[in-house]
């Protein structure tokens, strides 16, 4: 294996640095290109020089004068918005209620026993809530119906940090000692909690959510055990088989899964994204998957699980990370389901999986790959949705056409569909079959000129309007010598939201609309580029846009992830704020929730009524927080930054998954 950095690197940290070597090599053009020559170069001027005119052509927002009608407008969104802070807690609206529903390591099986931190086993972890809850899905029961107060929760377990979960690991321990200390016990137990929990909730009249105790729809699905089936056109091939699986159809695990979506027929699709990091060793030009891995960073080395786990040793097992990269269609409905990688949908570091039945009952999942300058994915299935039999819709996502996105100057978008033999996806480029192109879907996209964009994360659909929303994280690397003056977001630290419009609201068609819906970081900053509605306050704008969530009146919701970086990129800790997307308040935000320290904001997922928000708190502490610790250092299982949601000696703080209400019982928002 490479030789490891003299201290261990955090894992946004170890992310930063894959970014660096898995970067897109290629020449295509970028967004920040097509907003330079869409808007042009006075118009862009003007908004840096503060007009209003500028920053409202630049953002797609209202002009002057409507932006002057704006401040009087009736906004969607009545609540007291909070303050920009950072502190140990989190904080809500004022006249909500934020209460924690589960944590790390609570009951999830009916035999799972009572969580002990110091006396951790994977036996326990396989039947307890896992680490860092992301994506969260609400499915009412029973299957069909729209309860608001009874149903399941499925919620995503992306990824584990060491120095939180365990006594004596530190993040300025070099790697060998870190290493050293996670034994293939420890490995064992954080496996165990990767993956997802699905768990029954329901709220009794004048009582608060719960978890329904010994519930038998309950689940866990983790890393170390469970097994998936391989489907679609990659399912099978060569290039998928391993000497535990010589049929290339059956693989253990999901790992990474970041943020998902609900099907029409009562699934879960849940995204396997930075699967890299989990691999191990050095990657040699002689490996038959050289090129294939170095284009998605593989092997990262985050975790030493190859040390103990032979398929993660990419030297021993050489086609194993080609087995994840998938959405996973899971049926949370049926504890006895086997989840299904669905290779049709392509393989990349997936964001979340929005789903929308087109107008002649065809199946689209947008998806974005969360890397800066990597691309937006679209899939359209080649069947149709059948509404009166659920089953019948099972396989939909195994045959269809995966196409990626180039955002035009003039507005225009095109659908570049990942066809074997068509244009240059063919033999002479590497692309044997379809099943190679799926595989290799970053390089296929490559070659057809995609439009490089800034950490395409979160992507959904609005149902009411039939608009598009994809967020655009950060990018760091973006280099000045590739921008001008009409466009000051080099180093582009705060990210931006992008709205893309199907016409007449066919998600099929081969071309569309897309516009900047507001460009994230502080709009009194000349020197951030910031831009949202004037109207917006001091706490109403955010940096680093991640995931997002569509209220069934049609409302944007928005979550931040800013890492390590959050006090340069905003001052304050992640959260939740509400965007207004139409008419004369486009572009207007308020600021409804916050984190405690060192936390990412998750999962946004309202009810049906539009009465709980359920929200994932993940890694508490783990980014930032050194002023907050005894040491003034990194936090560590010992000396954290926060003891967040316990806050009791000993315990470290622990992801957990809130419900949040109104006091009077009504829509959350209004």
């Amino acid at each position: 294996m490479p030789q490891p950095p003299t201290a261990r690197l955090s894992r946004a940290q170890a992310y930063e640095l894959s970014q660096d070597r898995g970067i897109n090599p290629t020449g295509n053009e970028s967004l920040t290109d097509v907003v330079r020559q869409r808007y042009g170069r006075r118009d862009i001027l003007k908004g840096l020089a503060g007009s209003a005119a500028g920053i409202a052509l630049a953002a797609g927002l209202p002009l002057p004068r409507e932006a002057e009608a704006a401040t009087a407008a009736k906004p969607r969104f009545s609540f007291s918005e909070i303050s920009h802070g950072v502190d140990e807690r989190h904080h809500v609206a004022p006249g909500y209620d934020a209460d924690v529903l589960i944590r790390w390591g609570d009951p999830v099986l009916p035999d799972a026993p009572a969580f002990d931190v110091q006396q951790q086993s994977a036996a326990a972890q396989a039947k307890q809530f896992g680490y860092n809850n992301d994506f969260i899905g609400y499915l009412p029961l029973p299957a069909g119906s729209s309860n608001p107060s009874h149903g399941l929760l499925f919620i995503n377990h992306e990824y584990t940090n060491e120095e939180l979960m365990f006594p004596g690991i530190g993040r300025q321990d070099t790697k060998d000692k870190a290493f050293r200390d996670m034994t293939r016990e420890r490995v064992d137990i954080e496996m165990a909690a990767h993956g997802a929990s699905i768990i029954e909730v329901i709220r009794r009249p004048g009582e608060k959510w719960a978890v329904v105790a010994g519930s038998g729809m309950a689940r866990r699905i983790d890393a170390l055990s469970t097994a998936c089936e391989i489907t679609g056109p990659a399912a099978g091939h060569p290039r998928l088989q391993t000497k535990a699986d010589p049929t290339g159809r059956r693989v253990t695990g999901m790992i990474n899964n970041c943020a998902g979506g609900l099907t029409p027929w009562g699934t879960v699709l849940t995204a396997e994204e930075n699967f890299h990091g989990y691999f191990w060793g050095k990657r040699e030009d002689s490996h038959p998957e050289a090129g294939n891995f170095k284009r998605y960073d593989v092997p990262g080395n985050w975790y030493n699980w190859g040390q103990h786990h032979e398929r993660f040793d990419i030297a021993r097992e050489p086609r194993e990370a080609n087995r994840f990269g998938w959405i996973v269609e899971i049926d949370p409905y049926d504890p006895t389901f086997v989840p299904r990688k669905r290779t049709a949908l392509g393989r990349f570091k997936h964001e979340g999986a929005a789903v929308v039945v087109n107008k002649d009952g065809r199946v689209v999942v947008y998806s974005g790959d969360d890397e800066r300058f990597e691309y937006v994915y679209r899939f359209v299935s080649k069947g149709r949705f059948n509404a009166r039999n659920r089953k019948a819709n099972f396989g939909l996502l195994d045959e269809g056409t995966l196409s990626v996105a180039r955002y035009n100057a003039d507005g225009s978008l095109e659908w570049m569909p990942l066809v074997h033999g068509r244009g240059p996806l063919t033999a002479a480029n590497g692309f044997a079959s379809q099943a190679d192109i799926l595989i290799e879907a970053r390089r296929a996209a490559d070659l057809l000129g995609a439009t490089k964009m800034d950490r395409p994360e979160d992507v959904e659909v609005n149902p009411k309007t039939g608009k598009v929303f994809v967020m655009l994280t950060n990018n760091t690397r973006r280099k000045a010598d590739q921008l001008d003056t009409a466009n000051p977001r080099a180093n582009n630290e705060w990210g931006q939201i992008v709205e893309m419009i199907p016409p007449n609201g066919d998600h099929t068609a081969d071309r569309a609309r897309w516009s900047l819906l507001l460009k994230a970081g502080n709009p009194a900053d000349p020197k951030v580029g910031g831009q949202f509605h004037p109207a917006t306050t001091a706490s109403g704008w955010f940096a680093c846009p991640d995931n997002c969530a569509i209220d069934n009146q049609g409302r944007l919701w928005v979550t931040t992830d800013q890492g390590e970086a959050w006090a340069k990129a905003s001052g304050t800790a992640d959260g939740v704020w509400a965007v207004e997307t139409e008419g004369a308040n486009r572009g207007l935000s308020k600021m409804f929730f916050r984190v405690p320290v060192g936390a990412e904001m998750c999962g946004p997922f309202f009810t049906p009524d539009d009465r709980t928000l359920f929200v994932a708190v993940q890694h508490p502490a783990a980014d930032g927080g050194e002023k907050f610790t005894r040491s003034g250092k990194d936090s560590t299982f010992e000396d954290p930054a926060t003891r967040w949601p316990d806050f009791q000696p000993g315990m470290p703080p622990r992801p957990s998954v809130l419900a949040i209400t109104k006091k009077d019982g009504g829509q959350i928002g209004s």
